[in-house]
């Protein structure tokens, strides 16, 4: 593809046989081949600064900030009654987003804002912010970072009343490119309840408003 930026699916495109190396025969294979990319650009990878740089490239691209590919991973939203009977919408606002442009191997960061109308299940709150963070971790483009957000919180809540509304910056637009570090992408996926005007003005309302609470 290319120049071309298309995204084929709301899936994460994944080979069949993705998980048939752990992650220490992963990390043996990327840290080799970024020695390779270091040593192409002409870095001596013998120096004291340099030589650790591979093992600990492919460990974070395995363990921490790609984790997310991995479905072990997946955080288990157990579900409660709404023994409160609360009918109203829950938010979700200002959580971190740290992921990165599957085009550019570069770094977009921002905050997700999720909500959702219980059908008479509800998960912890904690349990939103990990769905997220999960999905963040992996190669992404930031659509389909939202609907699979969506996704996913609709079949934990069994519910088609979500909203989700994400604002990022992408550094490959800011360190690349336009160089252009003062703009940012919103994407947003409105669902069930969320598609009338009313209750999405609401919650768009809710997280553009500023709340101190100290």
């Amino acid at each position: 593809m290319g120049e071309d930026h298309i995204a084929s699916s709301d899936l994460t495109p994944l080979r069949e046989d993705a998980f048939d190396l752990s992650n220490d025969e992963k990390i043996e294979i990327i840290q080799d081949h970024f020695a390779q990319i270091m040593h192409t650009l002409g870095l001596d990878l013998k120096d004291d600064s340099l030589k650790g740089t591979p093992y600990r490239v492919a460990k974070m691209y395995v363990e921490e900030i790609f984790s997310g590919l991995d479905p072990e991973n997946r955080p288990i939203a157990r579900k409660f009654n709404n023994n409160y009977d609360y009918q109203d919408m829950v938010i979700e606002k200002n959580i971190r987003v740290n992921s990165f442009c599957e085009h550019h191997f570069l770094p977009f960061i921002g905050k997700a804002h999720v909500a959702y109308i219980s059908s008479g299940k509800v998960i912890g709150l904690s349990k939103i912010n990990r769905i997220v963070d999960y999905y963040s971790q992996r190669p992404q483009v930031q659509e389909r970072l939202t609907l699979q957000i969506a996704d996913d919180l609709a079949e934990a809540l069994e519910t088609d009343d979500v909203a989700v509304f994400i604002d990022s910056k992408h550094l490959c637009v800011g360190l690349r490119g336009i160089r252009d570090m003062s703009s940012s992408t919103i994407t947003t996926e409105f669902r069930g309840a969320f598609k009338k005007e009313d209750v999405q003005r609401k919650f768009i309302d809710f997280i553009t408003k500023d709340t101190d609470l100290t």
